[in-house]
């Protein structure tokens, strides 16, 4: 029942787009969800998050290319991206926040200031973008 479902990853050429979706048990808050990246040879990043009062996040290098949607009937999170580029190849992660004492787990994405507290995050799906 504790999991995170990611979804919408593949190979598409440099302006194509993808839609990446993460289903999460209800027991993580959808309204705290983000997307994370992690390019070959490089440190993972968030790039796009949510807060409760429904603002959103984007990194500067997506901003205008990626959205960040919520589907709170069904637990969803969506990350819409667009006008891809090669520099967006990456292995891309859903991130939580599990509300409840949790043992620290051992994730690329894991940093003491994660957005919303993030402490759980997806298996990764893997988007290639060619050019």
């Amino acid at each position: 029942q504790l999991q995170i479902v990611e979804s919408g990853g593949g190979s598409v050429q440099a302006g194509g787009s993808l839609k990446l979706s993460c289903t999460v048990h209800r027991v993580f808050d959808g309204s705290k969800m983000g997307w994370y990246r992690q390019r070959p040879g490089n440190e993972c990043e968030l790039v796009a998050g949510l807060n409760p009062a429904g603002d959103t996040y984007y990194d500067t290098a997506v901003k205008g290319r990626f959205t960040i949607t919520l589907d709170s009937a069904e637990n969803t999170v969506f990350l819409q991206l667009s006008n891809l580029e090669p520099d967006d190849t990456a292995v891309y992660y859903c991130g939580a926040r599990y509300p409840y004492p949790l043992v620290p787990r051992s994730h690329p994405c894991a940093r003491d200031d994660a957005w919303q507290s993030h402490n759980f995050w997806g298996q990764g799906t893997q988007v290639t973008v060619s050019a």
